[in-house]
């Protein structure tokens, strides 16, 4: 049994990965989440759902991972007074995703302390939820401004700094509100949510073809993670396995998206300490890596090469031979630039000390993927749960204590490396067979699946409902960068303000899968 407790009888989920669901009552949440965080385990994510129409009210989905697989607790809410008991003083990291819920079905943790609003700000008039399913757009549009009551922090010498919304950067807008006394940071405070795109309620009205191109545009550079999880979940409720061939693909076009954005962070982080050099050699490799993509798959980020049942595009000998020669140019150049990194004093003076996140802190906020793993915590999909074709694969995972941008840097060049190693082993196993899918255009009706990919940032997840005739009811996306968000607040605690850059490079979270 994946989770013991009295009043849950879990029910197996078929899928790639051990899985489990079941109903549960208000009054068992709490102690079910409590008894996992007690156990080692965590939060993986939590959504709700609006089920008025053939269940009379709506249900909050509580996703939670141990050492045995995942468990899903439905908790069903009264369609009157939707409420249920707050889990974020056991999961702090449930405080966002809880806001959330609030904002888009009205769902509410009752004795949560956070209230304040999360997503979309002063877009739609208070009262209005666009996912439940009455939702009317046009009826709900609002372009009031909203007063949010950010928190401050008083005495001698304090003074805020406004960053953001829109930044120098082409990047999605955030805004960060610092407290700090000359350079040194005292708290970070950030609000998210500028643009949110209606990615869940958009799946609602499309086949699940069309949902497989929108599932690997939730977070660009996560695309492949996306896709693969959005089919693994449609595939679990079908009750099929995709071709060998097609899976080992997969696996290649995951490894492929490691290594692009381990190269471009790497560049960005030599560029945050002013070693252009660095930042310039490493763009060059992923450059002619995304280059190479758009040669043999046809597409340079890998979108659309996965869909339910299977992949879109194979390797032919000569492109084997191509990715042959890239891992082996890659493994030169990146061993010889980190020996550069690890030399040179001005960079590992930035780079050590600074955003330190420890073990005991990683634990206690949930910090997940490649920043996780430098904090001590040892959590890898491809290494717990091994799906197909990774179960043969041997995946050795990067860890590291420090919880610094060293560390996290340490950890980024280590996944690199063997990422390099693991697309040898897949095309050596990728051999025979020319079968790539298998015809999946519906869903059983009333389905439920999961899929779970650990992700360059970390473990992407997707849940899939289908309604009775088998189309998609209901769809959540969901990204590691909700848990790690918050806990870049407490690295960048005490450090200066001019490492602020570095420190958020060093995680490098996306703005866009947390905001759906």
């Amino acid at each position: 049994m994946p989770i013991k407790h009295p009043n849950l009888q879990p029910e197996p989920m078929n899928g790639a990965i051990p899985a489990w669901h079941g109903k549960i009552a208000a009054g068992d949440l709490q102690p079910i989440c409590q008894g996992v965080r007690d156990g080692g385990g965590r939060l993986l994510a939590l959504w709700g759902s609006d089920w008025r129409v053939t269940q009379h009210g709506f249900v909050l989905h509580t996703l939670l991972v141990n050492e045995a697989g995942l468990v899903c607790l439905n908790l069903p809410l009264a369609e009157d007074h939707p409420v249920y008991p707050d889990i974020s003083h056991i999961f702090p990291q449930a405080n966002r995703m809880q806001r959330a819920a609030y904002d888009l079905l009205g769902i509410y943790a009752h004795e949560g302390g956070d209230h304040r609003k999360w997503l979309r700000h002063g877009a739609w008039h208070s009262g209005s939820f666009p996912l439940r399913k009455d939702f009317d757009a046009a009826q709900s549009r609002s372009d009031e401004l909203d007063a949010y009551p950010f928190v401050h922090v008083e005495g001698t010498g304090v003074h805020e700094i406004p960053v953001g919304p829109v930044h120098a950067g082409i990047i999605e807008p955030g805004h960060f509100r610092f407290s700090v006394v000359g350079e040194k940071m005292l708290r970070l405070e950030q609000r998210l949510g500028y643009t949110h795109k209606g990615i869940e309620k958009r799946f609602e009205s499309m086949t699940l073809q069309q949902g497989a191109k929108l599932a690997g545009r939730v977070s660009g550079d996560s695309s492949v993670a996306y896709a693969w999880a959005y089919a693994m979940a449609a595939e679990g409720i079908a009750g099929i396995t995709p071709p060998a061939r097609a899976l080992w693909l997969r696996a290649l076009f995951l490894e492929r998206e490691r290594v692009a954005n381990h190269l471009g962070d790497l560049g960005y982080l030599g560029s945050d300490v002013a070693l252009s050099f660095g930042f310039a050699q490493f763009w060059i490799l992923k450059e002619q890596m995304l280059r190479n993509n758009a040669a043999l798959f046809g597409h340079r980020y890998l979108m659309d090469r996965i869909i339910p049942g299977g992949v879109t595009a194979d390797l032919s000998a000569e492109g084997r031979r191509m990715i042959e020669e890239e891992c082996a140019m890659l493994e030169r150049e990146v061993r010889l630039l980190r020996g550069i990194y690890d030399d040179h004093a001005g960079v590992q003076d930035r780079f050590i000390g600074a955003g330190r996140i420890e073990p005991k802190l990683a634990a206690q906020l949930g910090l997940c993927g490649l920043a996780g793993r430098a904090s001590a915590q040892a959590w890898d999909a491809r290494v717990q749960f091994p799906c197909a074709p990774y179960d043969r694969l041997d995946v050795q995972m990067a860890t590291y204590r420090n919880g610094d941008v060293a560390a996290r840097v340490i950890v980024r060049f280590d996944e690199l490396l063997e990422s390099l190693r693991l697309q040898r082993e897949i095309l050596v196993n990728l051999t025979g067979g020319d079968e790539l899918a298998m015809p999946l255009e519906k869903l059983p009706g009333n389905g439920f699946g999961v899929g779970m990919v650990e992700g360059w940032r970390g473990e992407v997840m997707v849940a899939v409902h289908s309604n009775a005739q088998g189309n998609l009811a209901r769809v959540h996306p969901h990204d590691p960068s909700w848990q790690n968000w918050p806990v870049l607040e407490h690295a960048v605690l005490d450090n200066i303000v001019p490492d602020f850059p570095l420190i958020n490079k060093s995680f490098n979270l996306s703005y866009s899968g947390q905001d759906l």
